[in-house]
């Protein structure tokens, strides 16, 4: 039975992270927004202000010390730019970008409290301090233009108060709103206000009528900041909420009554509800939501394949006993709750893979932090393009993918991108574009990451992987454009001159192109000089339970995933040609690359030539012909680990079992195409070696 205090301390961690990646997410709008020279939306720097008090709060309850007081000194002085104590710059957004570094290292500290860290946050928070409160410069109040009743200015809170003077100082126009809302739905009618004001008025409060409404409604007086034109605010809002009125300069507001001046600016709805009612309402708000251990859905998926292998079971046993007559009606009952099952186990495994989906932009945001650093600390204005965010995939690939991505982005930045003086010789935009590209295919998800840069020079990685003794010369004039390409995934290759924080040290791309073998996936390459490069990987949308052709080699039994077969022939040795030392075939006027599986794996014992099969394979761009001996259906596999000890056997992707007691292992797809085709460029590259 697990710990109590240790599941709790993991939801701490799950909202914790949750809190950091918004923090993240609107931190990058931020940057954007003051890189473009736009105004800066208040709302945002509000909701960043509400992930870092959040963050503290609970911080606090779980023992996080230094989580928490980062957190209280990034709180300070965001309470200072909210109140426009200290102004938006560089200086302040590089800091608060590192925050969001800072509180991930402290959050996987195995202890929270840890003395060692204790010199790294006060020097952090010091420098925290040091961002100086903004002189003003300003002669006057700008609330003396409107006059407004100090019976109206006791209402407001400190941050309205201060967003009322920053509008007028911007040149906006005060308007008033005078609404009626629904009491039984006011909170949908106000989010939906805030909806429509967004992008074109600011409210600055809500103030209580003197009307006050009646028991249905509650009518409110609220104020806006606008650039618009008493006439656009009309159009905007009259026909849903209310009397559009534009407040006039030197002119007083609505005096409240004495026996209001006591009532919150909100009205009650936006405030947190009190007593019983409270207790409700946070009930009912976090029913819709619940955190999974990823571990308790890996079960469930497992419960789910031994299912799977009773059904089968169970269908083999009907099939053997329908031919004995007496129990033929039963055997068709049977068989017929056999397929309601069959259904209903289809439709559970299908709704377990939908809980473990996420999607990519859990990455993609990561990524753009990464981006902006490795920009900045290049001098390179770098513009990240974003698409396919939404695209989902399992969660055990997505956090797979976190550096593989993040190796990819740094060589895109590093290597490929130029300094603007470079691209304005080119006759590029000074900015460079990084695009980051996402969508499903098939059963697969593609994932591509594109830049505008340099390219890559094919004959220089040619010559470098010859200056590294990892290829001959009398090999090296054989290789196509394309081979060439594909030696930066050779380890230990760099064209990199100089050692830098991300590149240069020979590691990075091999390592890569491991990872995404290991999930199953395939990478490629396509660049173009002074154009650019493009790296595309494919990826199984989901590594638990997949569907695959069984083969049998050498009287062994495999199983093939279905994602990577494309069609199965019949094997015909006298079709079968030698070209580069490599078996091939023609197919449909193509020429196709064949491997006889049970060659590769030093089987004996094949069956005659005459009846095998040759199941296409395809991955990416390549294709290649897998020859095996039999073929024996499809069927839906769970795929379960070789384990620790044989982690390290390439071309297997694990076992699954089949039923009756029958294990078969599943072959590694990419892991075999790289093998067949990389391997032997390797192996000539060696034996030609002088």
């Amino acid at each position: 039975m697990s710990d109590p205090r240790d599941n709790v301390q993991q939801e701490f961690l799950a909202e914790a992270q949750e809190l950091v990646e918004a923090l993240s997410r609107d931190l990058l709008l931020l940057d954007e927004a003051h890189r473009r020279e736009e105004r800066t939306d208040p709302a945002l720097i509000n909701e960043i202000f509400r992930s870092v008090h959040t963050l503290k709060g609970i911080a606090g309850m779980f023992g996080y010390k230094h989580v928490g007081a980062v957190a209280h000194a990034l709180e300070d002085l965001l309470d200072d730019l909210r109140l426009g104590r200290t102004m938006l710059g560089q200086e302040l957004l590089d800091a608060l970008f590192d925050s969001v570094e800072r509180f991930q290292k402290l959050l996987v500290l195995d202890d929270p409290q840890s003395p060692l860290e204790d010199a790294g946050v006060q020097a952090y928070i010091a420098a925290l301090r040091s961002i100086g409160i903004a002189p003003s410069a300003e002669v006057g109040d700008p609330l003396d233009k409107y006059s407004i009743d100090a019976a109206v200015l006791s209402v407001l809170t400190e941050y309205e108060e201060h967003r009322l003077r920053a509008c007028i100082r911007e040149g906006l126009q005060l308007y008033r709103l005078r609404a009626a809302f629904d009491l039984t739905a006011i909170d949908d009618s106000i989010e939906s206000l805030r909806a429509d004001a967004r992008d074109e008025a600011e409210i600055i409060t809500y103030l209580p009528s003197m009307e006050g409404g009646n028991d249905d409604t509650i009518e409110l007086v609220v104020l806006l900041a606008s650039r618009l034109s008493e006439r656009d605010l009309k159009t905007l809002f009259e026909a849903r909420y209310g009397v559009v009125e534009r407040i006039a300069e030197r002119t007083h507001l609505q005096t409240l009554p004495p026996q209001l001046t006591s009532i919150p600016a909100a009205p009650p709805s936006m405030h947190a509800p009190t007593g019983e009612d409270a207790s409700q309402a946070s009930a009912r708000s976090v029913a819709n939501s619940v955190r999974v251990d990823i571990r308790k859905l890996d079960h469930l998926m497992n419960v789910v394949g031994e299912l799977a292998l009773v059904r089968s079971a169970v269908t083999r046993i009907v099939d053997r006993f329908q031919v004995e007559s007496p129990y033929r009606q039963s055997m068709m009952d049977l068989d017929r709750i056999g397929r309601t099952f069959e259904r209903q186990l289809s439709e559970l495994r299908t709704g377990i893979l939908d809980v473990r989906m996420v999607p990519l932009g859990q990455v993609f945001n990561k990524l753009a932090r990464i981006v902006r650093q490795a920009a900045r600390e290049h001098d390179k204005q770098v513009r990240l393009v974003v698409t396919g965010a939404d695209t989902e995939v399992d969660k055990l690939i997505v956090e797979e993918l976190t550096d593989p991505l993040m190796h990819l982005v740094r060589n895109a930045i590093d290597h490929g991108i130029e300094p603007a003086s470079h691209r304005q010789v080119a006759d590029k935009p000074n900015e460079g574009t990084l695009a980051l590209n996402a969508y499903h295919k098939g059963s697969s998800v593609v994932i591509e990451v594109e830049d505008d840069g340099s390219g890559m020079n094919p004959h220089k990685l040619r010559d470098a992987a010859i200056a590294r003794g990892l290829l001959s010369p009398d090999v090296s004039d054989e290789l196509s454009r394309q081979e060439m390409l594909n030696l930066v995934f050779l380890p230990g290759l760099s064209t990199s001159a100089e050692v830098t924080d991300m590149s240069g040290r020979g590691v990075g791309m091999d390592v890569v192109k491991t990872n995404i073998l290991r999930m199953g996936g395939m990478i490629s390459i396509a660049s173009e000089r002074d154009i650019g490069t493009k790296i595309t990987i494919t990826l199984p949308i989901t590594l638990a339970i997949i569907r695959a052709l069984i083969v049998i080699v050498a009287g062994r039994t495999f199983a093939l995933p279905i994602t990577a077969v494309r069609e199965a022939i019949p094997y015909m040795p006298s079709q079968v040609r030698t070209i580069q030392g490599r078996e091939v075939i023609s197919l449909r006027g193509e020429t196709l690359a064949i491997c006889d599986l049970a060659r590769l794996f030093g089987f004996r014992g094949a069956k005659n030539q005459g009846g095998r099969f040759v199941v296409v394979g395809a991955m990416g761009n390549r294709e290649l012909g897998f020859v095996v001996d039999e073929l024996h259906g499809q069927q839906d596999v769970f795929i379960k680990s070789l384990g620790k000890s044989l982690s390290s056997v390439s071309g297997f992707a694990g076992a699954t079992d089949l039923g009756d007691q029958q294990v078969a292992l599943v072959l590694d797809a990419p892991a075999l195409f790289a093998e067949y085709f990389d391997g032997a460029e390797r192996v000539r590259a060696l034996e030609s070696r002088p």
